[in-house]
Formats: C-alpha cells, sequence, structure tokens
C-alpha cells in the first residue's frame, strides 16, 4: 500500500516536540510491514543546513490572488522511508519552525497552505495517487480540507483516503475569516457545520470533519477529547465523529531510546545489571552543576517543553516542601518565558539541589533520562507522552498524573505490581503525595529494584502500534470507513 505522510516536523529533519519523533519512527515501522511510505515535511532553514539537495519537482500553488511556486528536493531513503522536502524560502526560510521570540509567525495560516497545497501538487506531479495520506495536527489539516473542496472534482485523487492524527487538541491553528480567499478556500466552509468556530476558521476543526478517519496518540485520550473538560471547544465536533475515531498509542524508538546500547550515556546498564545506572547518576549531577554530589539522594528528573500543559504551575506550589525531603531536581527544556524564568529562579535560590538548563540537550535529555532516579510528569493533560515510556526502560520511575497516556501507560505501584506513582486531582496535594509515595519506595532498595524492573521489562516498540495504523489503511482503502465530509453535511460551492 503506498502511504505518504504530511507533517511540520520530523526527525532527523526538523523537531520541536513528540510530534517529530512519531513521525521519524512510525513511518518506519510502516515500511518494515511491506508498505511504500514517503514522508513529506517543510525545508526549514535548518533543515540538512549545507547540504544540497537534488531537485525532484517544481510545483505550482494555485492561490487564487497569485500563482506561487516551489520546489520539492530529495531528502533521501532511510529504513525504506523516502523523505522530500517541501522547499519555499517565502514561508520556511526562518530561525523558528512556527514562531520567533515566543510568537506564532502571523502568516502561519498561509504559510501551511503553502505547505498542504505543495504536498497535493507533488503528488500529482508524481504520477501515482497514494492509496492513504496520513495527515498530522493542524498544519496539515488543509489537505484534507482541499480534497473535499479544490480538488473535489480531480479524478487522481479519486480512491485517496485520509486518516488525521491529533497530536495534541490544544493548539487548533485559527485564523481570521478574512484569509479564506488567500488559503484558496470557498466562503462555504465557512459555518458552522464547517471550519467556521466562533468568529474564526480553525484548521483542525476542518481536519477532523474532512478526513475519512480520525486518530489520536492514546485510548484514553481519545475518550478525554469528547469531554468539555478536555475538548478544547471540539468536544461536540469530535463526538458527531466518534464513530471513526480511535486512540492508538504512540511507541518509540528502542534504537535510539536503551540504556543498554545508549551511546550518549557514560556507561550502559541493563536490568540484571544496575551499575552502569549509578555512573550515570554521578555523572548527571555533576555535569548539572552540584556540589559535592550525594548519590543516596534521590535524583527527580524533567525534560519537558516548559508550559501549562506540563503542570508546571503545581511544582511552582510545592517547591518549598519538595527542596525540605533532600532531593535534587534536574530540569531541561524551554517555552513559555514565565515558567523559564520560574526554573531560572529555582535554581539560583537552590543552587545545590534544583538543578536547571534552559536549552534543548538531546545528550543531556538522554543522561536525565538514566541518571534521574524517578521522572516527573505531573501534566495538566497529556495526549500520549513518551518521556514517561523512556523512564521505564532506563529504569527511572515515572510520577505522573492519571491523565491521557500516561494513565495508559503507567500501572500505580501497589505490593509487587506496577511501574510508578500516579495521583488524580490536579492539586499541589496530589502531587507531593505522589511524590512523598515514591521517595518513600525509594529508601526500601528491594522494593525500589521491584518497581524498576517491572518497568524495564515493559515494551512500547512500534510494530504493534504500526499495524494497528495499518489495518486502519486497509479499511480506508477498501472503503470501509470512508466518510470524508459526513460530518459537515454540504457540498462545498
Amino acid at each position: 500500500m503506498k502511504v505518504l505522510f504530511v507533517a511540520s516536523e520530523g526527525v532527523p529533519f526538523s523537531k520541536t516536540g513528540g510530534l517529530a519523533d512519531v513521525v521519524g519512527a512510525l513511518p518506519k515501522a510502516l515500511a518494515a510491514l511491506g508498505h511504500e511510505i514517503g514522508v513529506f515535511l517543510p525545508r526549514y532553514r535548518g533543515t540538512m543546513a549545507g547540504r544540497g539537495l537534488a531537485r525532484l519537482a517544481s510545483v505550482t500553488l494555485p492561490f487564487p490572488s497569485a500563482l506561487k511556486f516551489a520546489t520539492v528536493e530529495d531528502g533521501g531513503e532511510s529504513n525504506g522511508v523516502h523523505a522530500y522536502l517541501f522547499n519555499s524560502p517565502q514561508y520556511f526560510d526562518r530561525d523558528g519552525l512556527y514562531q520567533a521570540h515566543g510568537q506564532d509567525y502571523p502568516d502561519n495560516a498561509q504559510r501551511f497552505a503553502a505547505f498542504c497545497l505543495g504536498a497535493l501538487e507533488f503528488l500529482k506531479r508524481s504520477g501515482s495517487p497514494p492509496d492513504i495520506i496520513h495527515c498530522h495536527d493542524w498544519q496539515s489539516a488543509l489537505v484534507p480540507i482541499y480534497l473535499w473542496s479544490l480538488y473535489r472534482e480531480d479524478p487522481f485523487f479519486e480512491k485517496a483516503r485520509v486518516i488525521f492524527t491529533i497530536h495534541n487538541l490544544g493548539y487548533q491553528g485559527l485564523f481570521p475569516p478574512s484569509m479564506l480567499a488567500a488559503m484558496a478556500l470557498p466562503t462555504s466552509l465557512f459555518t458552522m457545520d464547517g471550519i467556521e468556530y466562533y468568529g474564526q476558521g480553525n484548521l483542525l476543526k476542518g481536519g477532523i470533519l474532512y478526513s475519512d478517519f480520525i486518530s489520536t496518540v492514546s485510548r484514553k485520550y481519545a475518550e478525554e477529547i469528547q469531554t468539555k473538560e478536555y475538548g478544547c471547544g471540539l468536544e461536540g465536533v469530535l463526538v458527531s465523529r466518534k464513530a471513526r475515531l480511535q486512540g492508538i498509542l504512540n511507541g518509540v524508538d528502542y534504537d535510539e531510546w536503551n540504556p543498554a546500547t545508549d551511546k550518549l550515556l557514560p556507561a550502559n546498564y541493563t536490568p540484571s545489571d544496575l551499575k552502569g545506572k549509578e555512573t550515570c547518576k554521578v555523572d548527571l549531577l555533576k555535569r548539572m552543576g552540584a556540589r559535592n554530589p550525594q548519590a543516596g539522594r534521590p535524583v527527580i528528573g524533567i525534560v519537558s517543553r516548559f508550559a501549562t500543559q506540563k503542570g508546571f504551575d503545581l511544582i511552582a506550589e510545592i517547591t518549598e516542601p519538595l527542596m525540605a525531603a533532600e532531593v535534587y531536581v534536574a530540569a531541561l527544556g524551554t517555552g513559555e518565558p514565565q515558567y523559564e524564568e520560574l526554573f531560572r529562579q529555582m535554581a539560583a535560590r537552590y543552587p545545590d539541589k534544583f538543578l536547571v538548563k534552559v536549552a534543548y540537550d538531546n545528550t543531556l535529555a538522554h543522561l536525565i533520562e538514566a541518571g534521574a532516579d524517578m521522572f516527573l510528569m505531573p501534566s495538566r493533560y497529556e495526549p500520549c507522552g513518551l518521556n514517561q515510556i523512556y523512564s521505564l526502560k532506563y529504569g527511572t520511575p515515572p510520577v505522573v498524573r492519571a491523565t491521557g497516556g500516561l494513565d495508559d501507560t503507567i500501572q500505580d505501584f501497589a505490593g509487587q505490581t506496577g511501574t510508578g506513582f500516579k495521583f488524580s486531582e490536579y492539586s499541589a496535594e496530589a502531587l507531593i503525595g505522589a511524590i512523598e509515595r515514591a521517595i518513600e519506595a525509594y529508601r526500601r532498595p528491594n522494593i525500589w529494584r521491584k518497581i524498576i524492573k517491572n518497568g524495564m521489562s515493559k515494551d512500547f516498540s512500534w510494530p504493534q502500534s504500526a499495524r494497528q495504523y495499518a489495518a486502519i489503511y486497509e479499511q480506508l482503502a477498501k472503503g470501509g470507513a470512508a466518510g470524508r465530509g459526513l460530518a459537515a453535511g454540504h457540498v462545498p460551492e
């Protein structure tokens, strides 16, 4: 089966978060099942900088105000997956992927309109229609919207089916209605039954309405987003399409995230021999600036985007009792300015215990996973989460809020079973209670080793998830779940 992934980021070409990891790993797992897989990505300024890439095609973007032109370059083939890079310097030759100085680019809607049109025009130039177009998040939601409107009568796409994966419902791609014409969208789409959302256009809503099937990245999150608490205003739309909505847990790439083989660590280790983890802990404390590191004191690791979603307002509330508990916190990340400043303030106040690096550092991220004793993810909501899964493999029991993928992947410790520590209520009291339970277990070595080994034995690799996606592809290709635009109930003019 021929499948094209269309996404705004994917390793090794570009990354701001977990989406890039999924787009880097899931296609590889699908190719291993025998499918013909391509990945279509923007070429950003930092994408393969300094390397000349072969031009595969020139594409014309049919915007009504003026035709625009772009090229598609060859990103090469790896593990059976061919990468295609959309090169439009006007829109993507910028320092950041989506933002500058913490603010979204004001023309993001136009940027990703060009990208989505480029993907469809490139497919037409290729001469061979795909069976499946797999789109991800609002940046590629215009693909199904355009297929429903602009390309509705095009026989080339007659049999192509679209699956749309929501990685985070909180990011929706809103734009003013004045942008409709500039994005080549008919005004008939701008209704309550279409992409209109409280007076604005909503690209994510369009992706949900006009795709043949919708997936999200964990079973629990698929349930949560159909409720008012987690639906971000789109719960009604999602309920209307629940027959074509499924949660499939993200996998992880154990070729990259495995303490037994991880080349970024100062020492490797296995469940049967954890000595290397002790070495990683000492090295982590030294690298993070701890004076006279105390190996017997538990280290709580954090690797995250610093954002309200991630529960950092709760961490601000528990700093005092946390520091009184005689623990280290080793935190790495970037994000919202107020939380970057919060972490810097905590580091200044507790320079030998609250250890912080405000940056993106992949090597240090691996070291925190290995060198920390427990890993903290108190998220307000979490569609899937990957770090808690990495933490299990690295013998670093997670402390998590029971939401989304965190709830699906972590079993609360009780007796001899369990892989981590969960709390349900979104409150500082519930969070500190879960941390205290973890510290108590840490002080009992036999119990702690059992929790570690329980977690390290879990397998969240991609093949199982890939088979679930492949089953959906097969169903869509046979027409068994085709339903593009049925929820919208109208035909574009």
